[in-house]
């Protein structure tokens, strides 16, 4: 419900209890009348040093989602923001439409996962061919790749970073992520996205565009944007990079 302090929209925001970087990046971009509401997804083991780690940290997750999602339910949000995204892109499209139906039945909630926002992001940009960063194994990489692929968009490169725990994703520094994308660029790269909600990109994505004079998606520039224009809010948000900025 809105409140007195957020009468445009109050925001249930579903998070790993290991990540540090989804509710700093959206207070730095908060609409004027919205709040942020996070119902935390325990992770008990962080290691993701490999692709089977990671698989059980996909497991874990899974786990605990519903209960995170039952915790937040309880200040009676307007929507739901999904702040993780590995699993939203796991079974292409397909796995995605199956991940969003499983929340809307457990919330009765409408929703915004990383892998439809940064579909609708790209679609309203008008771009096809992209290069993707993300801060996974590669059991994940191929997950994002699938699901890009299979909305049609040209998939030139995807670059994990390999991080070796949940919590080291928000320890990686600017210098890498520049690096990261340096990677998958090129002149026939039409856009460059970004998936991994612990790591912190926004800032980046900023100063990337500016120099390359190309879009640049952050994933939680995408999840926030997607929220804002679902529930009407129609803000232009500056200094978080082009999308913020479109309607």
């Amino acid at each position: 419900m809105t409140t007195v302090l957020a009468p445009r929209a109050a925001f249930g925001v579903i998070v790993p209890s290991t990540n540090t970087v989804v509710e700093d990046e959206y207070y730095r971009f908060r609409a004027p009348g919205v709040s942020f509401h996070s119902g935390r997804i325990l992770i008990r083991n962080a290691a993701l040093d490999s692709d089977d780690t990671f698989a059980a940290f996909l497991d874990d997750l899974r786990g605990q989602l519903a209960a995170a999602v039952e915790s937040v339910l309880t200040c009676e949000p307007d929507y739901l923001i999904m702040g993780m995204s590995a699993e939203t892109f796991w079974g292409g499209a397909a796995g995605n439409a199956e991940f969003e139906n499983w929340i809307r039945e457990l919330s009765g909630l409408e929703l915004s996962t990383g892998a439809s926002a940064c579909h609708a992001a790209l679609s309203r940009l008008g771009v096809r061919r992209i290069g993707v960063i993300t801060p996974y194994q590669p059991v994940a990489d191929e997950q994002v790749r699938q699901f890009f692929t299979e909305l049609g968009y040209e998939v030139a490169a995807v670059h994990g970073l390999k991080c070796d725990s949940a919590t080291s994703i928000a320890a990686v520094g600017p210098a890498e992520i520049r690096e990261a994308f340096a990677a998958v660029d090129g002149p026939d790269v039409d856009a460059l996205v970004q998936a991994g909600t612990n790591l912190p990109v926004i800032g980046v994505a900023d100063e990337l565009e500016r120099e390359l004079g190309k879009p640049v998606i952050p994933i939680n520039a995408a999840t926030l944007w997607h929220a804002y224009r679902a529930n009407g809010v129609r803000d232009r948000i500056e200094g978080a990079g082009r999308l913020l900025a479109t309607l």
